[in-house]
């Protein structure tokens, strides 16, 4: 019942193709999302993010990082057959997931580590300079300009 039409979004705009593709990725996704392996997504500093995921009883042989298309995937999957053996409880859940994570632009994957039953993958936000704010000058409607103007015209020219 949830259906919509981004087709007509496509055609009447240019260059925000990413934000009609997470729009539709949102609404087509399940109602319920995964809950297995639970994750922590963790702000270290201004522009720095962690996402801390717990893969007990997973080897760093048997999980997988990759950054590909604007997002971050971490799949693990199980090498032994654990069909031989025989649980009296089995409590620790390592069966195969694959987990995804939308990266906004300029984030990037600086590494990721393996400890105490834990995934960490650290992430850092890199603004280009031409994205950073800049001052501008403002000239003088009365025709006088400011030193550091004067200055500016004449490195110019």
């Amino acid at each position: 019942m949830r259906s919509f039409d981004f087709a007509p979004l496509y055609r009447a705009t240019v260059g925000f193709d990413r934000v009609a593709d997470l729009m539709d990725r949102v609404l087509s996704s399940d109602l319920t999302p995964p809950a297995y392996p639970p994750y922590n997504i963790e702000k270290t500093a201004e522009n720095s993010y962690r996402i801390s995921i717990a893969v007990a009883g997973f080897t760093p042989d048997e999980l997988s990082v990759e950054v590909k298309d604007g997002s971050v995937n971490v799949t693990a999957r199980k090498a032994t057959d654990e069909a031989e053996r025989s649980f009296l409880h089995r409590g620790i859940a390592t069966r195969a997931f694959e987990r995804r994570f939308a990266l906004a632009d300029h984030v990037r994957v600086t590494g990721a580590v393996h400890e105490h039953g834990m995934l960490h993958i650290d992430l850092v936000r890199e603004v280009p300079e031409a994205m950073k704010p800049r001052r501008i000058e403002i000239a003088r409607a009365d025709g006088a300009t400011t030193p550091a103007l004067e200055a500016k015209v004449e490195t110019v020219n």
